[in-house]
């Protein structure tokens, strides 16, 4: 039998109190003993640790109940540990510097024009605006997160393919990190949304939940007991290309009938009348208008009976107690959602048996990957701090 040695012992406690300060925000010293299953005087001397590393600091809170003297509270340091965070998208990319907690303390974005999405200058351009991002507030990150719409290869950040960027075969992560200098993670949109909500989102807490978003196409990411599933060399979650429709819809991943072609950005713009081509502000504008509609979900017609199907199959497979909706689902009418919610739990064997099921939209709007991306690359970084 192996036994761990005393300093693995410690790096393994510590890593796991900065992981629960990180998920968690500040706690006192008996809560983190608590949750830890840790004696007193470890967490004194885990915390002492990080506060001289200036990791963590103690205050006293600013509220105080009751007599006595106060518990001080160990409070992560945002900038203390700084990451980069980017998010590819069709249209735009993005980028953030992510301290400690989760709070994001800098960001800059630009628009996807032309040869703006060619990998080779997307890295470049990263690169210089993660430069002056740095410059302007005086933090280096120690690792980078990237989110992509696409098939990614874990391992490395290859990113077998991504159909609505014109990607095939790109070696991003090995690219990304050259040009950096840091460790980087790559890593799809949904799955890094998953991992987003379940530490930040309407996800907290939930030890089952799918995630599932809609923009140009549709794509999903898994929390299974609590943690990210992520498959075999980390390809899963492409729920979009699920077929629903035999003889539907020709999708560009060459199949036919996927779900992303009934339920996706396209599918959303023929539900709602618009020309072909409508410009995405177009939708949410028409979506956010619909919302004071007397029956919003007669007005889009198929476009909710797809939905339902799709998730009713989502369910039945997966057995989630969470579905949260992203990206462009998240404009979806209340009515919509509620109506999607009832009838997946009357149409889902699962949702049945679970005795329930909720359908949430995500609650992180926009930093939703920044967030999922940061996460990423937090997750090793806070093993060897």
């Amino acid at each position: 039998m192996t036994v761990a040695r005393p300093e693995e012992v410690r790096r393994y406690n510590r890593a796991s109190l900065l992981r629960l300060l990180h998920a968690g925000g500040p706690a006192t010293r008996a809560t983190l003993a608590h949750e830890l299953g840790l004696n007193r005087s470890t967490i004194k001397m885990l915390v002492d640790g990080l506060a001289g590393d200036g990791v963590v600091e103690e205050r006293v809170p600013r509220l105080i109940k009751g007599a006595g003297r106060p518990s001080l509270l160990v409070l992560p340091q945002a900038q203390a540990v700084v990451v980069l965070a980017v998010d590819v998208q069709v249209e735009h990319a993005g980028i953030a510097l992510v301290g400690l907690g989760g709070q994001i303390l800098g960001r800059n974005s630009w628009n996807l024009r032309g040869r703006g999405r060619d990998p080779d200058e997307l890295v470049c351009h990263v690169a210089e605006s993660a430069a002056l991002l740095v410059q302007d507030l005086d933090l280096r990150p120690v690792a980078a997160g990237v989110s992509v719409p696409g098939v990614v290869r874990r391992t490395d950040g290859l990113v077998h393919a991504s159909a609505n960027l014109g990607w095939m075969q790109v070696p991003f992560g090995e690219r990304m990190g050259t040009i950096l200098g840091v460790p980087v993670v790559v890593g799809n949109d949904a799955e890094l949304g998953a991992l987003a909500e379940n530490m930040r989102g309407v996800g907290r807490g939930a030890s089952d939940a799918v995630f599932v978003s809609a923009d140009v196409g549709v794509g999903g990411g898994i929390i299974a007991q609590g943690a990210l599933m992520r498959g075999s060399a980390g390809y899963l979650g492409e729920i979009g290309h699920m077929t629903v429709h035999p003889g539907g819809r020709r999708c560009h991943c060459g199949n036919e009938g996927c779900w992303e072609t009934e339920v996706g950005e396209a599918a959303l713009r023929r539900a709602l009348g618009l020309p072909e081509g409508s410009p995405r502000g177009a939708i949410v504008a028409e979506l956010r208008e619909l919302q004071r509609d007397s029956d919003p979900v007669a007005r889009l017609g198929e476009y909710v009976d797809w939905l339902i199907l799709g998730l009713v199959n989502v369910v039945n497979i997966l057995g989630p107690e969470l579905v949260v909706l992203g990206d462009l689902f998240t404009t979806l009418p209340d009515a919509v959602v509620r109506r999607v919610e009832e009838e997946v739990l009357r149409r889902s064997l699962v949702g049945r048996a679970l005795g329930g099921i909720r359908i949430e939209k995500s609650s992180l709007g926009a930093d939703l990957k920044l967030l999922g991306a940061a996460e990423a690359a937090f997750e090793d970084v806070l093993a060897h701090l």
